[in-house]
């Protein structure tokens, strides 16, 4: 397969708390044969808060970037954030109208007209590389790992916006879970909210969704959760012992990125793919793998 090319959004969060999330996309991209061209300066697209204060201003945090993709002589660009991939995309729907555009052009040192499309990391793989030459470059099985996908609520919401898989029942990660050789579990919550960015204000809110989560990963029998987002990711990993805490249970369940799962079906070493950076230690599930259990 020829090596495509394409613009890299890496988000605020895969520079510093999910910078784990960034090694194993770069590393995992990278075996596919797929070049990521970061974004030359790029900057913060304004997260979750922005759009709750002026729709102008978070639009044009987002299409500064857009532009800057253009500035690269390219039309599309792809990012491993749902939150960041939500507020790209949002932006270029609001931009197609005229009034919104040129409101949010007063804003930016450089205007932009529209027209990149942007695609996440996950969209990329599933939908261009596709399924099928994926499991062709796979050289290692995940045979024997039962893992849940878990979507988490922004990642395919709204649907006329994202226009990626199902909004309700989405199979990306499933799909290619299963090319890889795992089992992808039966997992009944793979859209239900984690409690996303309610983690420091309201972290009792975030443990009771959690843990309803997790308890979900058990029923199903998973020996994993995959995800696509680092925020979930926080919450269901690094807040896996608060959860434990606040709800007085005994959660001990790895998280996996579908980018790491990807890189070790790719045979790259754990360590490049940020697995030693998580707070559930998933050396167990790797011994599993490799039939030391």
């Amino acid at each position: 397969m020829s090596l495509m090319k394409i613009p890299y959004y890496p988000g605020c969060s895969q520079t510093g708390s999910a910078r784990e999330y960034d090694m194993c996309t770069r590393e995992c991209m990278a075996g596919l044969g797929i070049e990521l061209l970061e974004i030359d300066d790029w900057s913060c697209c304004g997260s979750t808060p922005a759009h709750t204060v002026d729709h102008s201003l978070a639009a044009a945090l987002s299409a500064r970037n857009l532009e800057r993709v253009e500035a690269m002589g390219h039309k599309r660009v792809t990012t491993p954030c749902p939150s960041c991939l939500t507020n790209l995309k949002t932006a270029e729907h609001r931009l197609s109208r005229k009034d919104f555009r040129e409101k949010t052009n007063q804003l930016l040192d450089r205007p932009y007209e529209g027209g990149v499309t942007t695609k996440s990391v996950l969209q990329i793989i599933f939908e261009d590389y596709g399924v099928e030459a994926l499991k062709a470059r796979a050289v290692k099985k995940l045979k024997g790992l039962s893992l849940a996908p878990y979507y988490g609520c922004i990642m395919n919401r709204p649907p006329e916006i994202m226009r990626f898989d199902h909004h309700e029942n989405p199979v990306a990660m499933d799909k290619i879970v299963e090319a890889l050789g795992a089992e992808a579990a039966p997992f009944p919550l793979k859209v239900e909210c984690c409690g996303a960015a309610y983690g420091v204000p309201r972290s009792d809110v975030t443990a009771r969704l959690t843990a309803r989560l997790l308890d979900a990963v058990e029923d199903c029998g998973a020996d994993a959760v995959v995800t696509a987002c680092p925020l979930c990711h926080m919450n269901l990993d690094l807040r896996q012992s608060q959860v434990n805490r606040k709800q007085r249970r005994g959660f001990n369940i790895p998280i996996l990125y579908i980018t790491q799962v990807i890189g070790l079906a790719l045979d790259i070493a754990p360590e490049k793919l940020g697995m030693d950076l998580h707070a559930v230690d998933p050396r167990p599930l790797l011994k599993k793998l490799e039939g030391g259990e």
